[in-house]
């Protein structure tokens, strides 16, 4: 059973999205990749009933119009979407930005890596986390899950 609810990248550089698309591609993810530019774009997304909701959201910090940060409070501030995961992926070391983003209860914090390499293996690394963990809207009748296009069945 493959999920079909896309992934949400939230990301405002071009090069950095491209890079996270491929490696995706790599790494033979089957589910869709959505991008949105800014959290303000990204919220107006996930608030658009029209969309489906994502498995996972992978969010940058630094971008134009609203961060990552103001991005993270108002989804977790809304009962319709708090419970999506969010995985901060950015370049920032600031332990500030760091313990902030867990106190608004991100589900992991990522620093993006220079090398294509290094951001293949913390791809893989997410990958392989959020594989091995149940969502709520991943939940069927018969126990199997997909995220992130790894099916799984429950042990």
């Amino acid at each position: 059973m493959q999920s079909s609810n896309p992934i949400l990248l939230v990301e405002d550089d071009l090069v950095s999205a491209m890079a996270i698309e491929k490696v995706f591609r790599d790494l033979k993810i089957d589910q869709p990749l959505v991008q949105e530019r800014n959290g303000k774009e990204a919220l107006e997304c996930l608030r658009d009933r029209n969309h489906k909701k994502p498995d996972i959201i992978l969010l940058d910090l630094n971008m134009p119009k609203m961060n990552g940060i103001e991005f993270l409070k108002a989804i977790k501030a809304d009962p319709t979407l708090k419970s999506i995961p969010v995985v901060m992926l950015t370049t920032s070391q600031d332990q500030r930005d760091i313990a902030e983003c867990f106190a608004l209860n991100a589900a992991g914090y990522m620093v993006k890596p220079l090398s294509d390499e290094q951001l293949a293996e913390t791809i893989r690394i997410i990958v392989q986390y959020w594989s091995h963990s149940e969502l709520p809207n991943q939940r069927s009748s018969n126990r199997q899950y997909t995220v992130l296009g790894y099916a799984r069945s429950q042990q």
